[in-house]
């Protein structure tokens, strides 16, 4: 399999430990995949058949620069472009806090899927509860960037919302990983600056 170039803004933890949660030679579809950089590690050190789908034009000629299939489409509105059971993966990475549907797009990518992984920025973490309880504004971090009123983040949630979130819609948490202080293992709510989850029916 021809190797791919990777970009510099390839030594994010969170991709790491997606990287660990995925087999060799699965077949993944990333859902926001931006440039393509998760992708591309998937491709080369896991060997996977990887298809991305992101709505910005821009990520998608960088993505078709570095060979990688894109599909360009807003996942807001679901999957209907995929069959049933098309993937082994479906990957959501730092993207569900921005989505109008979020629980639709949840059905879709287990519709399409085998296992969805979804890793989101915890907003119970304690720098960000320290920033809204001392500071008394909503909190700026490395993983919530922006400010109040220009935000894409419109469903901001906690560890503790996502578990609620997997109970409401019947789904079984089959692997977590906490990206943060050596405590997020203990205390993920309060501990854990990134969140993901590998979920299943």
């Amino acid at each position: 399999m021809k190797t791919l170039p990777e970009t510099l803004n390839t030594l994010r933890v969170d991709h790491d430990e997606i990287l660990r949660l995925i087999p060799e030679g699965s077949r993944v579809l990333d859902l926001g995949c931006g440039d393509g950089t998760l992708l591309i590690r998937l491709i080369n050190d896991r060997k996977i058949t990887g298809q991305g789908v992101e709505i910005d034009a821009q990520a998608i000629l960088e993505c078709v620069g570095k060979g990688l299939s894109v599909y360009h489409g807003d996942i807001d509105g679901g999957l209907g472009m995929y069959e049933d059971n098309t993937f082994d993966y479906v990957i959501m990475n730092q993207t569900l806090q921005v989505l109008h549907h979020p629980q639709l797009v949840l059905r879709e990518m287990l519709r399409v899927g085998k296992y969805a992984i979804v890793s989101l920025p915890n907003f119970a973490f304690w720098r960000v509860r320290s920033q809204l309880f001392i500071k008394g504004v909503m909190p700026i971090s490395e993983d919530l960037p922006y400010d109040w009123f220009d935000t894409p983040n419109i469903h901001l949630c906690t560890v503790k919302d996502f578990y609620g979130l997997c109970r409401v819609e019947g789904l079984k948490v089959e692997a977590t990983r906490f990206v943060g202080s050596p405590l997020a293992t203990i205390w993920p709510n309060l501990f854990a600056r990134t969140a993901i989850f590998v979920v299943n029916r």
